[in-house]
């Protein structure tokens, strides 16, 4: 049986660690536990803004609803979270300036580590070391298309791993000024009217990585990823969720869609085919075409595969 001691910083043997624990944050599935309304798209809106941390849920818990607990915990700056990410950053990061300029221009939009040098006013190589930190630490995650060699740096892009970061860096940061002034007020005013596009994101994110632990049309899947880059029409095109079934005889090729009222799902399965003709890797293998809807009953038209917002959060768990 293996034991556990944790130490204080004072104590002796401090530091002289035999084993280090990484305890990341729970899966999405767990924040139904934390809130007595277990509505998927009320767990959506949470998860957007606290992640997989229980301590946010608890705090946000004892407020009426979730625009209270966003407007008393993060955006009042005497919120209890409204200096979270400084503290987090100050316990792991040497350079805590550089840090927050990275994940402030990422979370506004930019992706690329040419784009995030070109702002900062840096070369590329000189980000390379904190963005490889920040990656360490799990507050960034690298990613690249669907079957894009794992060392290929040309296509890689850097988003916030974090909900409760990027939610942050996306709408706390650059109103930081008008926060102070006590426009709290106007700025949640301000984030209700960016609410849809930020969620359907989350959503998009979500549905991802559902995938390898759903059953979708009678197979287990790998691990899902976006795909990016030019069609076989040679415009370019985005694909939310791409996996191989794991005998590798099939493809999944998924659209995340935040709500999908009935009478559009034809369209919408008419457009997802149209982008699967245009998908360059597509052309051998059977294709699994899937919407995914976060909002509304799944619809009876037969001819695609639906996933809901209920299965992905019952999924992962």
């Amino acid at each position: 049986m293996m034991q556990g001691l944790v130490l204080d910083a004072s104590a002796p043997l401090y530091g002289r660690a035999k084993e280090i624990l990484k305890i990341p944050p729970l899966p999405a599935g767990w924040i139904g536990t934390a809130f007595q309304d277990r509505e998927p798209e009320s767990l959506l809106n949470r998860f957007a803004t606290w992640g997989g941390i229980p301590r946010y849920w608890e705090l946000a818990r004892d407020t009426p609803d979730h625009w209270s607990a966003l407007r008393a915990l993060v955006l009042d700056p005497l919120g209890v979270l409204h200096e979270e990410p400084q503290r987090l950053l100050l316990d792991d990061m040497r350079d805590l300036t550089q840090a927050a300029s990275l994940l402030s221009l990422i979370g506004q939009g930019c992706h690329r580590l040419s784009e995030l040098a070109g702002r900062l006013g840096k070369p590329a190589t000189h980000l390379s070391r904190p963005m490889q930190r920040l990656t360490e630490l799990g507050l960034v995650r690298r990613e690249q298309p669907f079957g894009a060699p794992p060392r290929g740096g040309k296509l890689t892009k850097y988003v916030i791993a974090d909900p409760f970061l990027r939610f942050w860096f996306r709408f706390v940061e650059p109103n930081r000024s008008r926060l102070e002034a006590g426009q709290a007020d106007l700025v949640l005013e301000s984030i209700q009217k960016q609410w849809p596009p930020f969620l359907g994101l989350v959503w998009e994110e979500l549905s991802r990585t559902a995938v390898s632990q759903l059953e979708i049309s009678s197979d287990r899947w790998e691990p899902a990823s976006r795909w990016w880059g030019r069609g076989i029409n040679g415009e370019p095109m985005e694909l939310d969720a791409v996996a191989n079934s794991l005998d590798g005889r099939r493809i999944l090729i998924g659209e995340a869609k935040l709500q999908l009222p009935p009478a559009m799902v034809d369209r919408q399965f008419a457009k997802l085919k149209q982008k699967i003709k245009n998908f360059p890797p597509a052309t051998t293998r059977e294709i699994v075409p899937v919407l995914f809807v976060a909002k509304g009953r799944k619809p009876r038209q037969a001819g695609a595969q639906f996933v809901t917002s209920r299965e992905v959060f019952s999924a992962l768990r």
